[in-house]
């Protein structure tokens, strides 16, 4: 089984921030649902952009027409997340892993009552690493279980996972770096508030609503140990 102790508790881990699809017509997206952490970090990841260019074939020029450049493509990802507790043969958490990715690819229940039903939207996280962060959904999940427990739960599996960027409107941040660069996730330690965390992101405290409509809460009182929140980015922000 491959290990991941060797590199030190320093080691940044890679992760797939899940969330709600917006209710309204944004493309910044809703709530957090889960952190998918990665057991292991990529050993490699494809990242792919075209641009669309297009040619009028014309009688008058005989070497072909001038191609007109009509834009660019959003961003298409894939990644492998490899999963393994052979040391554990009778857990059941690498199923249950395969199937947090797969449900990336179901309606969710909240978008189905808002009626606009959606999968969720994800956002790939990996460090510093700026250019394979975007606001994306899961095109495909495929799967390749290669080890088995007594009971015949997988316990090591491959999964390559396929994003696709939605696009959204870049103005006032960095082009190259997509519209969640300022976004980030926050986990609840003891003595955090709503309050508190708007001082020390953003330096204002009445920025806590927008906190708290990122993450559907609806009483700011209550905040518990452990919850992950969605640090909306400063442009995102109306005091």
């Amino acid at each position: 089984m491959a290990s991941s102790s060797g590199a030190g508790k320093s080691l940044v881990r890679a992760s797939l921030a899940i969330h709600e699809p917006p209710v309204g017509d944004g493309t910044s997206p809703g709530a957090l649902m889960k952190t998918f952490d990665f057991d292991f970090n990529p050993t490699g990841l494809q990242l792919q952009r075209r641009t669309v260019w297009k040619a009028t074939a014309t009688a008058a020029v005989r070497d072909g027409a001038t191609p007109e450049f009509m834009g660019p493509e959003p961003r298409e990802m894939t990644v492998e997340v490899f999963l393994d507790t052979s040391d554990e043969p009778s857990s059941n958490t690498v199923l249950r892993k395969v199937e947090s990715l797969l449900d990336c690819c179901e309606v969710t229940s909240k978008s189905i009552a808002a009626k606009r039903p959606s999968p969720p939207w994800v956002v790939f996280q990996w460090g510093s690493f700026s250019t394979a962060r975007f606001i994306a959904y899961v095109a495909a999940v495929d799967v390749s279980y290669s080890l088995f427990g007594t009971t015949g739960v997988p316990i090591r599996a491959t999964c390559r996972v396929s994003l696709h960027e939605i696009p959204g409107s870049t103005e006032g941040q960095n082009p190259t770096s997509g519209a969640l660069t300022a976004r980030r996730v926050h986990r609840v330690v003891a003595g955090d508030s709503l309050q508190s965390l708007a001082w020390n992101e953003y330096g204002n405290t009445a920025a806590w609503r927008a906190i708290a409509e990122a993450n559907d809460i609806d009483d700011p009182s209550r905040l518990s140990s452990g919850t992950e929140l969605v640090l909306p980015a400063a442009e995102e922000v109306r005091s």
